[in-house]
């Protein structure tokens, strides 16, 4: 699904946000990978037993990116994608309201997420929609980034 993210990005005209090359063979992709599914609680959304979309919550943002601790407990959404023959079909959202759940449940109060501000900002709407609010900028390099977070209980 990453790799096919790229592709489909890169179709739309967007190499800012993940660049060109295949998530797979990215230096550290496919090894990140793995730590989300190891090390992190991944959820995966099915459509008829087939993988259509991928979630993965962590404690707290990468600490490769310049993002800003909290001072409470939180749940932070490491990954979002989904499969994009399955676009606009709300995978997305369901597993956003899966990570709500998921955040109420071990009884904390804050979700954030942290996404690509470039483009006409259509990412950070998307987050907006679905219930966050942004809060910080960042810069990682020269990739604008952007802190959304929601309070869920």
């Amino acid at each position: 699904m990453l790799d096919a993210a790229v592709v489909w990005m890169n179709g739309r005209g967007n190499t800012e946000q993940w660049g060109t090359t295949p998530y797979s063979q990215r230096p550290g992709g496919t090894a990140r990978v793995e730590r989300y599914t190891t090390e992190n609680a991944p959820y995966i959304a099915e459509v008829d037993g087939r993988p259509v979309g991928a979630l993965v919550l962590d404690s707290g943002p990468s600490p490769e990116m310049p993002i800003a601790p909290v001072e409470e407990p939180e749940r932070y959404v490491r990954l979002l994608v989904s499969d994009r023959r399955h676009a606009g079909r709300g995978v997305g959202a369901a597993l956003l309201a899966h990570a709500v759940a998921e955040t109420r449940r071990a009884g904390v109060a804050l979700l954030r997420v942290d996404c690509w501000a470039g483009g006409g900002g259509e990412l950070v709407a998307y987050y907006e929609r679905n219930g966050f609010t942004p809060t910080e900028r960042f810069l990682s390099g020269s990739w604008p980034g952007q802190v959304l977070a929601q309070r869920v209980g």
